[in-house]
Order: structure tokens, then C-alpha cells, then sequence
């Protein structure tokens, strides 16, 4: 199992939401097909056919608790497929 898979399984139990690295979850976003614009501290994501836009800002070096289930909610709503596999809740 890769560390994107890991990191993905993580956020998917959502058990540990404080303890995300920032810099994993923009990789992992970036994995599944995300562009990134980047302004300041803000991390803008957004993707073709999907209506919302993440704007995800850095607390330290992790990702806030909020903004990981905005990901998790995400992922599980529109069934991101990282690879060939697809995702669902855990």
C-alpha cells in the first residue's frame, strides 16, 4: 500500500482530522486530478465536473479539521477514483 493510500485511508475512517499533513492532502488532491492555484497561504483546488472549490489554508504543517471532511465529503460524493480503485465510506 502506497502512502497516498494510507494517507486516503486516513482521512476516510476520519479517526485523526487534526493529524493530516497539509502538504499529503494537496498531494492526494493533486492525485486525483485537481488543479491547484495557489494565492498567499490559500490552496485553491478545483476540477471539471465538480461543483464545489476547495480553498484550503495551512495550520502549520497540517491541514484544519474542517477542511479534511470538506476532502473526505468530497471524495465519498462524487467517488474519486485514485488509480483504478474507487472510494467509499470505511
Amino acid at each position: 500500500m502506497s502512502k497516498q493510500e494510507k494517507l486516503l485511508e486516513k482521512i476516510l475512517r476520519g479517526t485523526s482530522d487534526r493529524n493530516i499533513p497539509f502538504s499529503g492532502l494537496c498531494q492526494l488532491l493533486a492525485n486525483f486530478g485537481f488543479d491547484e492555484r495557489i494565492r498567499g497561504d490559500h490552496h485553491i483546488f478545483s476540477m471539471d465536473g465538480i461543483e464545489e472549490i476547495l480553498n484550503l489554508q495551512p495550520k502549520g504543517s497540517k491541514a484544519k479539521p474542517y477542511q479534511v471532511k470538506q476532502v473526505r465529503d468530497l471524495i465519498l460524493q462524487y467517488k474519486l477514483k485514485l488509480g483504478d480503485k474507487y472510494y467509499e465510506q470505511v
